[in-house]
């Protein structure tokens, strides 16, 4: 099955821009690209990253479309003779057995959401599906679905529906995540801090760290 990987190379993760600056937003968007990729091709599957930008990740063929996400992502779904997957870049907690949910649930269209109502993963097997990504997408993707006739299935996963945009995100990361992007959340000094709530971060100086 092809899996297509949209990438916007542009000026990633900006909601991170109180922690990160330009160059470490690339790193890290980069960083999880290369996570949902190594998945990708862990399972066998094809993978096509579709970037805004001209980019290298290993050996995985780059499709480069400067188009928005929805139309570009809807020119391949029509032109596609077979099913075809569509994963955000952002899901460094994908792991094999989730990407294997996903691409195996029957259904003409299969759905897994993200937290906020954003759509995190999908799967089409009808030319006829087409994505809009603006919005809540995730309920106009399973509407859009019904109204061709489709039928709708869905994935309930954590590992689908954990993307990474803003600050208590990473926290995420650093619990349960072990790919490139949570060593290069460590790398940088990132670290687990406990409050009287909900898990956070904090960064610490990296330089003064003992040497392991």
């Amino acid at each position: 099955m092809r899996v297509i990987v949209p990438f916007d190379g542009r000026d990633p993760k900006t909601r991170l821009s109180a922690l990160f600056d330009y160059g470490d937003r690339n790193e890290f968007a980069r960083a999880m690209l290369q996570d949902v990729v190594s998945v990708v091709q862990d399972t066998g599957r094809d993978p096509l990253i579709l970037s805004s930008t001209p980019l290298e990740i290993g050996d995985c063929p780059v499709s480069v479309d400067e188009r928005s996400l929805s139309r570009a992502v809807n020119e391949r779904l029509q032109a596609a003779s077979s099913a075809v997957a569509v994963v955000m870049a952002d899901l460094p907690l994908i792991t094999d057995a989730a990407l294997e949910r996903l691409c195996t649930r029957e259904g003409d269209v299969v759905l897994a959401r993200g937290v906020g109502g954003g759509t995190n993963a999908l799967v089409s097997r009808t030319s006829d599906f087409e994505v809009d990504y603006h919005g809540n997408s995730y309920l106009a993707h399973r509407s859009t679905a019904r109204e061709i006739g489709a039928a709708v299935a869905e994935i309930d996963s954590y590992r689908l529906a954990t993307d990474v945009d803003e600050p208590d995100d990473l926290a995420e990361l650093l619990l349960h995540g072990e790919g490139h992007a949570t060593q290069w959340l460590r790398d940088q000094g990132f670290r687990l801090a406990s409050g009287a709530g909900r898990t956070t971060v904090r960064r610490t100086d990296v330089t003064h760290e003992p040497s392991q």
